[in-house]
């Protein structure tokens, strides 16, 4: 499995994810965005409508006011390989090209505790901002993880917590309750 960036904005490439594998699939037709993927090469099937090969992808741009921050802008990961560390490592990998393109900051908004778990593993911190759609908003140097503390990390999840959950992200909160963020992988 090889993480392969594509293409930076505004020319990024394009692909064809099967939305019956991944969440978010329509969004990495758009060419506008940068995109990295996590490839296993053995998928491959030239002959399928799909990017088979494709285990994880993240799109981004840069941010229209400030050129220092690039955003990430949707990550998925193929319905059979979540909760296997895809996501977090492609984010950090994104994440390492930018710092070398002098990139300052790096942010992203996510709309879930597990999206939210993720970012932190990869060195995300969050912000206490919010979007307009209820997104909570982390970020992290490009060149180094975020200083993270753990009232901070349990101030998002408690942002969680105030919402209309499942019973799966009801229970992921609960056994994350009091406890520090969870380790950066570099």
């Amino acid at each position: 499995m090889d993480a392969v960036l594509l293409g930076w904005p505004p020319d990024g490439p394009t692909l064809r994810l099967d939305y019956r594998r991944f969440s978010y699939a329509g969004k990495f037709v758009m060419s506008n965005t940068g995109k990295a993927v996590i490839r296993d090469e053995a998928t491959a099937d030239e002959e399928s409508e799909y990017d088979e090969d494709v285990l994880a992808t993240v799109a981004f741009n840069y941010d229209r006011t400030d050129p220092d921050t690039l955003w990430l802008r949707y990550v998925t990961v193929r319905n059979d390989r979540r909760g296997d560390g895809l996501g977090p490592r492609l984010c950090t990998f994104v994440t390492d090209r930018a710092a070398a393109r002098d990139v300052a900051r790096v942010r992203i908004a996510v709309n879930n505790p597990f999206a939210y778990e993720a970012l932190y593993r990869a060195g995300f911190s969050f912000t206490g901002e919010t979007t307009g759609i209820a997104e909570l908003v982390l970020e992290r140097p490009a060149d180094s993880p975020a200083t993270r503390s753990q009232e901070t990390y349990q101030a998002g999840l408690d942002r969680y917590r105030e919402r209309d959950l499942t019973s799966e992200e009801r229970s992921f909160l609960e056994r994350k309750r009091g406890q520090a963020p969870p380790a950066a992988r570099t």
